[in-house]
């Protein structure tokens, strides 16, 4: 059986187990950054609850073989690039990098956790992983543990959700856009791989809470750390990615009461009014009506959408359903913020 001191010691050793990335959730939830798959120096260093210069010094030791499981540092264009495409989705909650940031996959953070010494974190993971791999080898291959299948089944699913949400579904889009005599069979098509989607999330959450996480906690708090301005910005990413085109974030104002406005893949036009609310504050009828009118008789809009991050009065929900409005309360929000599509959006 491989012992502690020698996962410590062995580089062939610890790249043998580096598949169990599995193990770091089971010991501690690992914060990931808003593109699902890295995270920093100083969230690494918060989850073995070492110092951030701790875990620089040991990528300075051991940076060829950090590299090899997926380390990088980014810098110039590419830092620019992350910055746009992941960090700004979330301002605020992520500290903004000036010169280089390093991310670390979860391979790269397992791999720490096999080389730090005076972490009861890293210790724990190790003791863990070097369990599971003792249950591995003495297992029979038909019986596998309950256990391991739900978490690879997890793995598969955020995976699959990930490749449907952000290549297979706007390809999709963009045939359906040019496409003519098979406009139907295509659009039809979508329904099927976004009813996939629709599952795949389902399945996700309901695997997360059985597990005792908490799913929404990060989107909740990421939507009420947002300016009014940033929201309108995160409403209109969400719209992207679920299709939309041609969305533009309208000027205060000339809004006329619609902050944005785009197109469906399927040619609607839509409109939507944002409202950054907390607490206790509730959609009025006023603000309802006024919204009502802009889309349908200024705007002439065939989708209205309402966003808020609070509930709406009866009065105002009462507009809604006579005008037509489509309304998007805060739960709905959070829903459509972790990946499940709108309804009126499919």
């Amino acid at each position: 059986m491989i012992n502690e001191s020698a996962l410590l010691e062995s580089k062939s050793l610890r790249g043998s187990v580096l598949e169990r990335t599995e193990v770091l959730d089971r010991v501690k939830a690992l914060s990931l950054l808003p593109d699902g798959m890295h995270v920093t120096t100083a969230m690494v260093a918060a989850y073995f609850g070492v110092t951030v210069e701790a875990i620089r010094q040991l990528k300075t030791r051991h940076h060829e073989e950090l590299s090899c499981k997926g380390m990088m540092t980014l810098q110039g264009a590419d830092l620019a690039e992350f910055k746009r495409d992941v960090l700004s989705r979330f301002p605020g909650s992520y500290p903004q990098p000036r010169s280089s940031l390093t991310l670390y996959p979860r391979r790269a953070v397992l791999n720490i956790a096999m080389l730090l010494r005076d972490s009861e974190v890293a210790r724990q993971v190790r003791v863990y992983l070097l369990d599971m791999e003792y249950l591995a080898r003495t297992r029979p291959v038909e019986n596998p543990a309950p256990t391991d299948v739900v978490s690879l089944d997890d793995r598969m699913d955020q995976r699959i959700t990930h490749i449907l949400g952000k290549t297979v579904v706007p390809m999709v889009n963009a045939l359906i856009e040019t496409s003519g005599e098979h406009r139907r069979e295509l659009i039809e098509l979508r329904e099927d791989i976004e009813n996939v989607e629709r599952k795949l999330c389902w399945h996700h959450q309901r695997i997360s809470s059985l597990e005792g996480e908490a799913t929404t906690d990060h989107v909740r708090a990421s939507i009420k750390a947002m300016t009014w301005k940033a929201f309108e910005h995160h409403v209109a990413d969400l719209l992207r990615r679920d299709g939309c085109t041609d969305v533009v974030v309208r000027q205060a104002r000339t809004d006329r009461g619609i902050d944005i406005t785009a197109r469906h893949a399927d040619g609607r036009t839509v409109a939507v009014q944002c409202k950054n609310r907390s607490g206790r504050w509730s959609v009025p009828s006023a603000d309802m009506q006024k919204f009502a009118g802009a889309a349908r008789a200024i705007g002439r809009m065939d989708v209205a959408l309402f966003v808020a991050t609070c509930n709406f009065s009866s009065e105002a929900q009462a507009i809604a359903d006579l005008s037509g409005v489509v309304t998007v309360n805060r739960d709905e929000l959070e829903q459509w913020s972790a990946g499940v599509r709108l309804k009126t959006l499919r």
